[in-house]
């Protein structure tokens, strides 16, 4: 059985949100950014008008100028998932933070919240 989150304790939502900041990692999209950044260097460097470009798990040629606007896009795309998981991560800190100040307030120093 299931407790809704709002009828849990302060503890209890404050577990929660910490595992759910912690799986809200988003090294992989960082990366996949990074890659992105590279991958447009490359094509500064390229003087060639038609280009290998990774789609899924094959490699298509494509004029330069399409590839271009697709990097730009899929930069744009990455650089908003990021921001968008930064504000959610600063929410749910923000909401611990406040857990924790009623916890403290309630057990004092009977309890540590901080993790190791």
């Amino acid at each position: 059985m299931r407790i809704p989150l709002f009828e849990a304790s302060p503890k209890t939502v404050l577990e929660h949100l910490n595992h759910k900041c912690h799986f809200l990692v988003y090294p992989a999209l960082q990366e996949a950014n990074e890659n992105l950044d590279d991958a447009g260097n490359e094509l500064i460097l390229s003087d060639e008008d038609v280009v290998r470009f990774q789609i899924g798990e094959v490699f298509a040629h494509m004029p330069r100028d399409d590839v271009e606007t697709r990097l730009e896009q899929m930069k744009a795309d990455a650089a908003k998932k990021l921001e968008r998981l930064e504000e959610e991560k600063e929410s749910i800190l923000a909401q611990m933070a406040e857990l924790k100040k009623i916890l403290y307030g309630k057990f004092k120093d009977a309890i540590n919240l901080e993790e190791d």
